[in-house]
């Protein structure tokens, strides 16, 4: 009997898989330690199994990286399932309690069921991108607590310190931070000497997040049809780019709106029809498009004159403004699709 598929459920320390047949039954259960030499074991066993092989892994961008990783180099179909279906599928199955090996069913049973699958590591490119976005936001939260602190400080050793000068963050703030640090300089004691290394935190942080833009503008500026959208410049079409992968796993602009949380949720009943907020989907790709969003809205005359239609309606702003991030969804997508389009033609 051939295998259809293959489901992975992975841990820190472990590995647990299960082979189905094309009725989703199982055929082969197993649990590899989540290392190398159990990589390798669980590479020898897919290779003892009939027919042909399509792997999915649960958590391949964290605990199934490695094992990601070693597949996609032999040249095994390989995928990534989100989370929220193996609980849909768990839920299905009609059984009580929750277990790895159960788990591993319901991926494999997912995996020979969507044909659209995301691959499991993606595109270099966009896996770059990701990792530069996130840890760019990182610095910025760091920077932001740096700054808070340090105005703790001042303003107990310095009172009234924001006449002689503002802001302390940032690239463009450099001789505000001068200004601070002569001030501190006539100053002694440990609340000062810390104030002075917060001050030392904030230049670099500053330095390596302009970097870093610099870094992330490089790297998106192929994807001019993106670029072109009002509201879009290289960081938020660097996340957009990252948190999407490759556009054409989505099947229409509509599942790529579900998946980003803009597209409302139907509750209707009746003879009332009805719509609600939608709270699911990728939360970063939704931030990214209500950035666009804000963006437009104050600078973009026909998103503004959308809005007024919108409260002319009778609808309030937030109501405007969420229309208009669904509306924005299916303007990014068709952007990235030929952005796509057009990269695979020069290759």
């Amino acid at each position: 009997m051939d295998v259809v598929a293959i489901g992975v459920d992975t841990h820190k320390a472990s590995l647990a898989a299960c082979a189905v047949d094309e009725l989703g039954r199982p055929i082969s259960q197993r649990s590899f330690p989540n290392n190398p030499k159990g990589h390798k074991a669980f590479r020898r066993w897919l290779s003892a199994l009939p027919g042909p092989q399509r792997v999915g892994l649960e958590g391949a961008g964290s605990f199934g990286a490695g094992l990601a990783r070693l597949l996609s180099e032999a040249a095994v179909d390989v995928h990534e399932v989100p989370a929220i279906l193996t609980h849909r599928e768990r839920r299905h199955s009609g059984r009580s309690g929750k277990c790895d090996a159960a788990d591993a069913l319901a991926i494999a049973r997912v995996v020979s069921r969507e044909e659209r699958l995301p691959r499991a590591n993606g595109t270099p490119m966009h896996r770059d991108l990701k990792l530069l976005v996130d840890y760019r936001d990182q610095l910025v939260a760091e920077q932001t607590r740096v700054r808070n602190r340090l105005h703790g400080d001042l303003q107990f050793l310095l009172p009234g310190y924001s006449e002689h000068f503002g802001a302390l963050g940032g690239l463009a703030c450099v001789s505000n931070r001068r200004s601070a640090r002569q001030l501190l300089a006539a100053l002694s004691g440990v609340t000062a000497e810390i104030a002075l290394r917060r001050l030392a935190r904030l230049d670099a942080l500053a330095a390596e997040i302009a970097e870093l833009r610099g870094r992330v503008a490089s790297l998106s500026s192929g994807h001019a049809a993106l670029l072109a959208i009002p509201g879009i410049g290289p960081i938020t079409a660097a996340r957009l780019l990252g948190e999407t992968g490759d556009p054409t796993r989505f099947r229409s602009a509509a599942a790529f709106a579900m998946a980003c949380g803009v597209a409302p949720i139907p509750a209707s009943s009746g003879n009332t029809q009805r719509y609600r907020l939608n709270r699911g989907g990728n939360r970063k790709l939704n931030y990214a498009l209500h950035i666009v969003a804000l963006t437009q809205a104050r600078e973009h005359a026909p998103a503004r004159a959308y809005l007024e239609r919108k409260q002319a309606e009778g609808r309030t702003w937030k109501d405007g403004t969420r229309s208009l991030k669904r509306h924005l969804a299916d303007v990014v997508y068709r952007a990235m699709l030929a952005d796509h389009r057009d990269q695979a033609l020069t290759t």
